[in-house]
């Protein structure tokens, strides 16, 4: 397999956490101590891994971190009432609800709930609305991860054909609406696929990058992407694997093994996106302890 054009998201994601270092150390400096709390709700064996993840991160570059682990059975109500201490808590600069969260439980209020400026994930309605102004006050990670992923990689996004695969609100729509943005590091033509999209094959072979955060395993074929593209595999799908430990494996959103010889450039799964959309989730809590400080508007 040639590996020439693989854009590496873990060397990426250490370039962007190195770079908060200096940042983390002046507010250390200052009696100042980055912290993010995490909330989970559940036993939901992937929310455990990605919560670790991020805790040993922010171990790593010393910021604080506190996880709050309810039980499934916890209401609407309770974890509302934990977010308000949260939120009234100065220590914490930002506040990460994991998802899934139990059926009963509405994501929408819950996001609403977190105060926007430590709304480390994005999901805040206020965010949100900001973000589609062009006046972003956090961006959320994965899709903000995408684009630092795609400019360090010396991919020219201004004036591309930009394909996004799923309308999601955590990455289809929040991704669209970063890269068609009238400034630098933007300025992309960007089309929004979906299941209600006649012909993607055709939108995808008119893409010079291609997202593809669908949620189909290995949706993305060789016959789809046009020679030279930039693919980015934002899927994390599990699919039966007779051959793996457990009988099953994690594969992203592209068929990787026939699509990495047409690319221009591509990203593995993992090893692609993933690492970004942690160094991301540090960038936004440092900023958040920042502009708690009074150090940034």
């Amino acid at each position: 397999m040639v590996h020439s054009n693989l854009i590496d998201g873990r060397a990426v994601a250490a370039q962007v956490q190195n770079e908060l270092a200096p940042r983390i150390s002046a507010l250390q400096s200052r009696g100042i101590r980055p912290g993010l709390a995490f909330v989970r709700v559940g036993d939901d064996p992937a929310s455990k891994v990605y919560v670790g993840r991020k805790e040993k991160t922010c171990e790593s570059l010393g910021i604080r971190s506190v996880t709050h682990v309810l039980p499934e059975s916890t209401s609407e109500a309770e974890l509302l009432s934990l977010i308000d201490r949260l939120n009234r808590d100065p220590q914490w600069h930002g506040i990460l609800v994991q998802a899934p969260l139990p059926r009963h439980i509405r994501e929408a209020v819950v996001y609403a709930a977190v105060r926007p400026e430590k709304d480390v994930d994005g999901f805040h309605p206020m965010n949100v609305g900001r973000l589609m102004l062009g006046d972003p006050g956090f961006e959320p990670c994965t899709p903000a991860g995408i684009r630092e992923l795609l400019l360090r990689s010396g991919v020219e996004i201004s004036g591309a054909d930009v394909v996004v695969l799923g309308r999601g609100n955590i990455v289809g729509k929040p991704m669209a609406a970063i890269l068609c943005q009238k400034r630098a590091g933007a300025n992309a033509t960007v089309t929004l696929c979906h299941s209600g999209t006649r012909d993607i094959k055709a939108h995808c072979l008119r893409a010079d990058i291609l997202i593809a955060a669908i949620g189909v395993p290995r949706f993305v074929r060789a016959d789809m992407v046009k020679p030279g593209a930039v693919v980015v595999d934002v899927g994390v799908n599990r699919i039966t694997d007779p051959t793996a430990k457990g009988g099953t494996r994690l594969v992203g959103d592209v068929d990787f093994d026939a699509v990495q010889p047409i690319a221009g450039k591509i990203t593995p799964n993992p090893g692609g996106v993933g690492p970004m959309t942690i160094a991301m989730l540090m960038q936004n809590t440092v900023r958040a302890a920042e502009q708690a400080a009074g150090d940034e508007d």
